[in-house]
């Protein structure tokens, strides 16, 4: 039988007109007789994927926090630990996979001692006030549309939208702004790969406010631009960003610079990418260099007319690295190098190895996804492994160094080595991704191109049972200190107990050999399982 939810009506909107409901009605229709004339498979139907911790919640106006246990480090005053995540402020009729919800951010802010403010607030992205609006869900869910082939339902919405005036894909994008967080010249912005970032803004009583759509003064560079990666790259030294965006037709893979004024730069087309292109979430960017993924998950729109789905795995394809210099303006320098099983997830940091003496070796620190076959419809079993990989400029030879066979993602590091030569890694140990039960330390130096096993991973701490954290942050003891060590810091984390049904924001000592715990704040509000996270340092001097 077909899941359907026989509500029709928005749990958090009651208030509807007459065309509102129409238009539920209408869709509603589609939805039963259309979209799901067939039974939902779990990794798409909203009853399995909005269980539990993913369930969504409502927005949260600033309200005062309580320390339960030890107190806040003073190098947090002024800053705030901010959470991305997908939400859904509508309950979904339709297919739902948990990439699709609109994007929330909940943020703890700090104003000095123990005093601590959280607020939970969705991002007002085109999409979100257009369906708050409306009453209702208006735009299907693409991710579960794509990857269960339920298209028609897509194009007919979209179709409506732009006739009707409601949708223009270049000036207004329909994407939630779900994934991740990107402070870069003095703004902060919620991202998501299929639109442009949405800028931010986190008020002195710590409260949320969406300013709005932005595209890096891109008008006056005459490229179209619609979207980019929701990883963006900094290099503190130069101030500059760089980014790119994926596309399902030609060409498939652009790559682009931010220059430090915030106003992107001409676009590099990466035409060496043929045929079917993969689906791109992140890469690598070193003091001279850009590396590409080109993996086994790829995007086919002409694969429907073959029976095949949108997005899916090809096992046929041999996955690939491509290393562009990162002020080219063609990519006529750029060349690939085969890395069979590397299907990467996310690059946690690159540089080039200042151990040779010419500097021809790029390294990388990825997670791999394994099976990747099982990302798509059995994402519970995913395991993610941690990889070192040297790329010898030179010979274009790559050596891969398996550095924890934990399955470990969403990975953070002590940011003044973003780009540079780093030792130790914090990442979220995995279990059913993307939940995430505790946090581990990982010494780099312990692996070597002969290592393989888990010695690399040197503290941990594990949550416990029905407990589930969010991407750790590590932010340092003393940020302006040059001399101080690496791992002289704290990583920020939030929890959710799913017995209890409470959440709190932690403190963790990371240079401490159990990752000790010295501040709990118990929170007023639920933190469901969310994507990414960033601290920044003094939200309030922040761009309006």
């Amino acid at each position: 039988m077909a899941t359907v939810f026989l509500s029709v009506l928005p749990k958090f909107h009651p208030s509807l007109n007459v065309v509102s409901l129409v238009g539920i009605a209408l869709d509603d229709f589609i939805c039963k007789f259309i979209i799901l004339s067939t039974s939902l498979s779990p990794h798409v139907d909203p009853k399995h994927e909005l269980s539990g911790n993913f369930y969504p919640v409502e927005e949260l106006p600033p309200t005062a926090c309580q320390v339960v246990e030890g107190s806040l480090p003073s190098t947090l005053e002024g800053g705030a630990y901010i959470q991305n995540g997908p939400n859904p402020q509508f309950i979904p009729r339709g297919p739902y996979h948990i990439a699709d919800g609109d994007g929330m951010l909940h943020s703890i802010k700090f104003s000095g001692g123990d005093k601590a403010i959280f607020c939970s607030r969705f991002v007002k992205t085109h999409k979100y006030v257009m369906e708050r609006d409306l009453g209702y869900p208006f735009f299907p869910n693409p991710i579960a549309y794509f990857i269960s082939n339920r298209l028609r339902f897509i194009f007919l919405t979209v179709a409506r939208g732009i006739i009707g005036g409601k949708i223009n894909p270049l000036t207004t994008g329909i994407g939630t702004a779900n994934t991740s967080l990107f402070e870069f010249a003095g703004h902060l912005f919620a991202m998501i790969e299929s639109d442009l970032p949405y800028e931010i803004k986190i008020c002195p009583d710590g409260d949320i406010l969406t300013i709005g759509r932005h595209d890096f003064h891109s008008s006056s560079d005459g490229d179209l631009f619609s979207h980019m990666t929701a990883h963006p790259k900094v290099d503190a030294d130069t101030g500059e960003a760089f980014a790119f965006r994926n596309n399902v037709i030609p060409p498939f893979l652009t790559f682009f610079r931010i220059d430090p004024n915030g106003r992107k730069q001409k676009d590099v087309h990466i035409l060496s990418i043929k045929g079917v292109t993969s689906y791109i979430h992140d890469f690598a960017v070193t003091k001279r260099f850009a590396v590409f993924p080109d993996a086994q998950l790829v995007m086919d729109p002409l694969g429907i007319m073959r029976g095949k789905k949108i997005i899916r795995v090809d096992p046929e394809k041999t996955p690939r690295l491509g290393i562009i210099p990162r002020y080219a303006t063609d990519d006529s320098e750029m060349y690939w190098t085969d890395v069979p099983g590397l299907n990467m997830m996310h690059v946690i940091n690159a540089w080039e190895d200042d151990d040779d003496a010419t500097c021809n070796k790029i390294v990388m620190v990825v997670t791999n996804i394994l099976p990747v076959e099982n990302l798509l419809e059995r994402r519970n079993s995913t395991h993610l492994s941690l990889e070192k990989i040297t790329i010898d400029i030179k010979t274009k030879e790559v050596v891969r160094c398996i550095v924890s066979t934990q399955s470990i993602d969403f990975g953070a590091i002590n940011p003044k080595y973003a780009g540079k030569k780093n030792r130790y890694m914090y990442a979220a140990a995995i279990e059913n991704y993307p939940k995430m039960v505790g946090v581990v330390k990982l010494d780099l130096s312990l692996c070597g191109e002969e290592y393989s096993g888990d010695s690399a991973v040197v503290a941990s701490r594990i949550y416990g049972a029905g407990c589930y954290g969010s991407e750790p942050i590590f932010v340092a003891r003393e940020a302006n200190n040059s001399t101080a060590e690496e791992d002289d810091g704290y990583l920020l984390v939030y929890v959710h107990n799913e017995n209890t049904e409470e959440s709190k924001f932690i403190v963790m000592n990371a240079k401490s050999p159990s990752l000790e715990v010295i501040a709990e704040v118990k929170l007023p509000g639920r933190v469901p399982h969310g994507f990414h996270t960033t601290f920044v340092s003094q939200v309030d001097n922040l761009i309006p």
